[in-house]
This record gives structure tokens, C-alpha cells and sequence, in this order.
């Protein structure tokens, strides 16, 4: 295909746009972070799905290997958050990687035959060595983490390094568990907290839902003091109009939106850079299909919302019971729907829009069960808030007459 007619916009799950618009105050405050003489303050990097988390969390990276630090981490899959010692597993494959790469190991080994000489083996200090290490130590899995992540440090170049960051989006995957006998996050908590009051420069970024924080300072209530929150929020109109208007200035394919299109995409997409993305491909799509016949024409608003309902909202809406889509139609119509939301206003409202309105017992179990599902998430103030941006107006969309 002709570069004058590549489509430049990229919607999906942690894809980089062609331009990262209006996050350069985040990518400040990582700077300032990362220059803690003593690390006393981690990240939290948290939003709504869609408002880009993984895409500036990735962008985090140059900016600690500029400023000399190292680069460790992944997704946390909810197999590796079920157990301390799959957790403890990721963190050492994680800074294995790091090592394996600048440090060589001495081993002795007793050479064959009749004489026995030793002989001294050089290898990689790599995940093999490292997770060897961790079984031969004794105590609880924290004290086997905390002796590697020393021993990991000890034999790193340090006049070369600043230290290492520990990133690990989806982190809201982590969870204790009681029942079980196991508690990996309170865990990782622990560990990171120790060694970093033994001056040990391990910085941890956690990326995920809103549901995050609260987990942590449930499981250890200091949590609280470890880490500075970054909530992203959408784009204001002037970041939003650069995320429409600049990837067509970088890819040189001759096309534009009039002011007027951008304006309506803006409003469309509420400022969330994968609606922008998601409206503005499909925007292109079309225009590029009807200028081949001679036809341009306005945004196909209704046909683009129609998509977008199938693509992105009916998989979450189909999970959801009756009686559960009756609450979230109660609050899709609260005049706070888009922001926070109590109980008792859920309760008011339901009596005034229901024949069978909700009391306040009911509308706590059911809030609790949508906010294991992803739907909505409670703060630390005791209000909730809809997890999905544009959720509300899927909702109304959704209404019987």
C-alpha cells in the first residue's frame, strides 16, 4: 500500500501511537523520582483501561537508562501473582536477565580422572545460578528474595549503574490469599521495602486499574508511604487535538481532518487516547474508501459507535446479570455518573427511576461483585466510580424505551 494511503493510527491493548500526546508532566515526575539520592517513594501508575498506562510505562524506560538505571520487569499474569514463590520466581528471572548480561560467575568444579584439580568455571550469573542460590537459603520465601536481590547488587558494576527499576504493568493482578497461606503482594511489599531501607537502589513502578492501591495498603497498611500515585486521566482538548493532528504530520500521506472532523472526534472519544486511535482509523478507513470513488463525506458517527459498542463494550456488557444491568442503567443516569458516585445517592435514584427500587445491603453486594469484574472500582473515601471510560454513555445507549 501507497504511504499516502497507510493508515498512521494504531488502536490496541499497550500499542504505541504514532505521537504520545500530553504525558510529558509524567514523564517529569519518573525523572524526579529516579533521582532520589535514597529511594523512600515508588510508582504507582493507574487509570481507566483505554487511557494508556502500558504505552507510558514504556516510555519510562529511556528515560531510566538516560539517567543511568537499569530495566527489569513484565506483565504480572495471575499465574505469577497466585503464590510467593511463583512471584518470587518472576523477580528472579526479571533481575537474572540483568545480571546474565554483566556479570561473570566463578564456579569450582572437581575435574575428572584419577587426580582430582579443581578447575574454575566462568559463566553468566543467569537464572539457573540465581534460582540455585535461592533454594540453598534458608528462612520464609521474603528472607530467599531479599538474599538474592543483595547478592544480585554485590556483584553488579555499581560505578556504572545507578541501580535497577522493577516495572510490572497489570499489577493489579496481584492479590493475597488468605484461605491459602499465601500473601504475594503483602510480599513484594516487604521485600522492597526492606532493601531499599538497606539503601539498596531497587526503584518498583507498578502499572494498573484503580483497584491497585487499595490491595496494597489492604496488605500492608505503610504501603501508603512507599509510593507516589500518578493517576492518567483523558487528554485535555489541546493533547487530544495533537494526538489526531500530529501522527498525519509524521507520516507524510498527504491527508488531514478538517477542524471541524477533529472537534468531532474529540467529543467522540472524550479525550481517551485509545478511543482517539480507535475513532480516528476507522475515520480514515472510510475516508480513504469513499475519496477512491469520489466521495467524502461527514464522520459516520452512528455506524463508528455501533463498532465500537461490538468491539469494545457488548464482551463486558454480556457478563453482567439482569438485575446487575438495571444498577449500572441507575447509574448511568446520575449526574455524577462520569466521576464518583455513593451508595445512597444508587439507592435514591433506583426508587425514582424503578418499580423495584434497590436497598443499600443489595447495591453493596452488587458493587462488590461488578468491581471483581472490572466494571466499577471503590476508593479509599468509600466511593465508587464506573473502571471503563464511556462506559456510562454505552449504558444509556442501552435503554429500553
Amino acid at each position: 500500500m501507497s504511504s499516502q494511503y497507510e493508515n498512521p493510527f494504531r488502536p490496541g491493548a499497550g500499542h504505541k501511537p504514532p505521537y504520545l500526546a500530553g504525558r510529558t508532566s509524567e514523564q517529569d515526575e519518573m525523572k524526579r523520582y529516579l533521582a532520589q539520592s535514597v529511594i523512600t517513594q515508588n510508582i504507582i501508575l493507574t487509570g481507566l483501561r483505554g487511557v494508556g498506562k502500558t504505552v507510558l510505562l514504556e516510555t519510562f524506560r529511556p528515560i531510566a537508562f538516560e539517567a543511568g538505571w537499569l530495566w527489569a520487569g513484565a506483565d504480572l499474569s495471575e499465574a505469577a501473582s497466585v503464590t510467593e514463590n511463583a512471584l518470587a520466581t518472576r523477580i528472579v528471572a526479571d533481575i537474572s536477565l540483568v545480571t546474565s548480561a554483566l556479570v561473570e560467575y566463578e564456579q569450582t568444579r572437581l575435574g575428572l580422572g584419577f587426580v582430582q584439580t579443581e578447575q574454575i568455571i566462568r559463566q553468566p550469573l543467569n537464572f539457573e545460578i540465581l534460582r540455585a542460590k535461592y533454594e540453598s537459603t534458608p528462612g520464609l520465601v521474603a528472607d530467599k528474595l531479599k538474599a538474592i536481590l543483595e547478592f544480585a547488587w554485590s556483584v553488579l558494576p555499581q560505578s556504572r549503574i545507578k541501580g535497577i527499576v522493577f516495572a510490572y504493568d497489570e499489577a493489579q493482578n496481584l492479590s493475597d490469599h488468605s484461605s491459602k497461606g499465601q500473601y504475594p503482594l503483602a510480599l513484594l511489599l516487604e521485600v522492597f521495602q526492606s532493601l531499599q531501607r538497606k539503601g539498596l537502589p531497587y526503584f518498583l513502578v507498578l502499572t494498573g486499574l484503580p483497584t491497585l492501591f487499595p490491595k496494597l495498603v489492604e496488605a500492608r497498611t505503610y504501603a501508603e508511604r512507599m509510593f507516589h500515585i500518578i493517576f492518567l486521566k483523558q487528554l485535555d482538548e489541546a493533547a487530544s487535538k495533537e494526538a489526531i493532528e500530529k501522527p498525519f504530520e509524521n507520516s507524510g500521506c498527504g491527508m488531514v481532518f478538517s477542524p471541524e472532523t477533529v472537534k468531532q472526534i474529540i467529543k467522540m472519544s472524550g479525550g481517551y487516547p485509545y478511543f482517539i486511535q480507535y475513532i480516528c482509523k476507522e475515520v480514515f478507513d472510510v475516508w480513504i474508501t469513499r475519496a477512491s470513488s469520489g466521495q467524502i463525506s461527514a464522520v459516520p458517527e452512528k455506524d463508528i459507535i455501533r463498532k465500537l459498542d461490538t468491539d469494545f463494550f457488548q464482551g463486558r456488557w454480556s457478563k453482567v446479570t439482569d438485575r446487575q444491568r438495571e444498577l449500572l442503567q441507575v447509574i448511568a443516569g446520575l449526574d455524577t455518573c462520569d466521576d464518583e458516585f455513593t451508595v445512597q445517592e444508587i439507592v435514591v435514584e433506583s426508587r425514582e427511576v424503578l418499580d423495584k427500587g434497590f436497598s443499600a445491603s443489595h447495591v453493596n453486594q452488587m458493587l462488590g461483585s461488578l468491581s471483581e469484574s472490572g466494571l466499577v472500582f471503590k476508593n479509599r473515601l468509600g466511593r465508587y466510580s464506573l473502571a471503563v471510560p464511556l462506559l456510562s454513555q454505552f449504558i444509556r445507549r442501552q435503554r429500553i424505551p
